[in-house]
């Protein structure tokens, strides 16, 4: 087994457990086959920005080139900090793209990574949202019109309960089970006025389990930038990680590294 291309993330698909892919340039691998096995990763020297493919000597913001990363509206400080949107205000990088991801209807949810924790997601992309994060339970509470108000209502909550993942934790499987339902019923008794219409009634959750043949004892970050060649055990995939018997990769922080996967 060989691969090479430039590494561009992983795609999901929603089965128990959950199926990665690890994306190569066009290719979508499926990436659950290799657990168990010895793999062996290099980087080759190049990146390219993950948007408009141009040579880099550095990446900015998971993948992006410094002109991609200044001008898109997905780099926009706005993003990790939805509640300052200021589309209102004109001002948006691209407004037809804020009209298509931001003038939408967002959940807000409650979910359980390392500990409870709230965050927002664009509806319908909540799954993925959810898995990228490496919850194992995760229901909606709110929907909202937009991202600025999903953002306003979870900066809100953050005086309730944490909107951070303990991401050592959560690769680790140390998860501290929370009654998601009746921590919800409990929330909603701070919610404002102005955020009681959007509550979500409804009592279904989303469960997931991620291909992990067994726990890691101790999180050790691997970095490509100093260590151009990983080769170890690989023990399983959950959010934007490999797990590796002495070591874990965060592949979306590799995102425009061309490298070579192979057994």
């Amino acid at each position: 087994m060989k691969h090479t291309g430039i590494i561009q993330g992983f795609v999901h698909q929603y089965d128990n457990p959950v199926q990665y892919r690890l994306k190569l340039d066009g290719e979508a691998i499926l990436a659950n086959e290799w657990i168990g096995k010895t793999i062996r990763i290099s980087t080759l020297g190049r990146m390219k920005c993950i948007y408009c493919g141009r040579s880099i000597k550095k990446t900015y913001n998971n993948g992006y080139c410094y002109p991609c990363f200044t001008k898109l509206p997905e780099n926009d400080l706005c993003i990790v900090k939805p509640h300052e949107c200021h589309y209102h205000l004109g001002t948006c990088r691209d407004p037809e793209w804020g009209e298509a991801h931001c003038m939408i209807p967002h959940y807000v949810y409650l979910a359980l990574s390392s500990g409870v924790k709230v965050g927002l997601t664009r509806k319908n992309n909540e799954k993925k949202r959810w898995v990228d994060q490496g919850a194992i339970r995760a229901i909606p509470i709110a929907e909202v019109p937009t991202r600025k108000i999903a953002g306003e209502l979870e900066v809100y909550l953050t005086q309730y309960v944490a909107d951070k993942t303990d991401w050592r934790k959560m690769l680790k499987g140390e998860v501290e089970l929370v009654d998601l339902l009746e921590l919800r019923e409990e929330i909603y008794n701070y919610f404002l006025e102005e955020y009681k219409p959007y509550i979500l009634k409804e009592d279904e959750w989303m469960d997931f389990a991620y291909p992990i043949l067994e726990q890691i004892q101790k999180v050790k970050a691997y970095n490509l930038d100093k260590q151009p060649v990983i080769e170890d055990r690989l023990i399983g995939i959950k959010g934007q990680y490999f797990i590796f018997e002495n070591g874990v990769l965060n592949v979306r922080k590799y995102c425009g590294y061309e490298v070579e996967v192979s057994e």
